[in-house]
């Protein structure tokens, strides 16, 4: 079990696991991901890790449809600034591997923002952390194990 998983046990939240075969030629793993659950697409969650203008790291959760808007990430952060983190950053502070981070079960617990249209689904599926694992949860279970708050993340 991953650490991601172990977190949703220990707090006894209701969740499902999917496993799947990766493939590591896939351009999206989250659409990959959509595809061999049978999900829509659009209750498939990426988690994103971002660097704030002060160094700071927060996590942002959004369709893997969608594209992250940094302005939105920072605003919500209380910052001014966002980008992309580095890989190795990303790795030191969560634990996981990129392609594979999941919001839950994090080494180093961040700043979450997860994006305001989960809340439209009584489910949505996030990395378990690792590539081919996916946790099915309720939306305000993953606010709840990870301090998460819901608001407008994506590009328009």
């Amino acid at each position: 079990m991953t650490p991601g998983i172990n977190a949703a046990r220990t707090a006894r939240v209701d969740h499902d696991i999917h496993e799947y075969p990766h493939d590591p030629a896939s351009e999206s793993y989250g659409i990959e991901a959509a595809e061999k659950i049978g999900v829509e697409p659009g209750r498939v969650f990426k988690t994103l890790v971002v660097a704030l203008d002060g160094g700071e790291l927060a996590v942002a959760v959004v369709p893997v449809t969608a594209l992250l808007s940094m302005k939105r990430i920072a605003r919500a952060a209380r910052g001014k600034k966002a980008a992309m983190a580095n890989p190795d950053a990303v790795q030191r502070s969560t634990g996981y591997v990129m392609g594979g981070v999941s919001p839950l079960g994090q080494k180093r617990r961040l700043k979450t923002f997860i994006d305001a249209s989960a809340e439209a689904y009584d489910t949505i599926f996030v990395s378990a952390g690792r590539r081919g694992l996916e946790i099915e949860l309720a939306p305000r279970d993953l606010a709840k194990l990870t301090d998460g708050r819901f608001t407008a993340l994506q590009q328009e």
